[in-house]
């Protein structure tokens, strides 16, 4: 077996919905890699530019709420704006919570390939150091 690139994403297999994994040294990185995987599993990004920068504050929460706060952002604002972030970067924020900048494209720009995902399941939800880095696991409901 090959073993992980530093960092990366991928769409794995499941029943109904759809279950991301990402990976990346540190927390913020793996939560911008899930961002990415959430994008691309119903999205053929290539070839899209950004048209606008946006900002979200993430709250001081647990390492697994601050993830999912950060994908059901993601989800609000494709259903309230019909943006998509094209590219993802997080910082910690000093007190708890992360920082996330997008630059994003609308919707109309980025080819659709699957299932739109409607919401963030918590179930089998994993998140956290795994020795190698950071890294999780996500199914999203389509």
């Amino acid at each position: 077996m090959e073993p992980r690139p530093e960092r990366g994403h991928r769409c794995v297999p499941h029943t109904a919905d759809v279950r991301i994994e990402a990976w990346a040294p540190d927390r913020e990185g793996c939560v911008a890699e899930a961002v990415a995987a959430l994008v691309e599993s119903f999205t053929d990004p290539a070839g899209a530019r950004p048209h606008a920068e946006r900002e979200f504050q993430a709250p001081a929460a647990t390492d697994e709420d601050l993830l999912v706060g950060v994908l059901d952002e993601v989800i609000f604002r494709l259903e309230t704006t019909d943006e998509l972030p094209l590219s993802t970067e997080v910082t910690d924020d000093g007190a708890g919570g992360l920082l996330v900048r997008w630059r994003t494209t609308a919707t109309g720009e980025v080819e659709l390939t699957g299932a739109v995902p409607k919401a963030v399941s918590l179930y089998e939800l994993r998140f956290g150091g795994d020795g190698a880095g950071w890294s999780c696991g996500v199914t999203l409901d389509v």
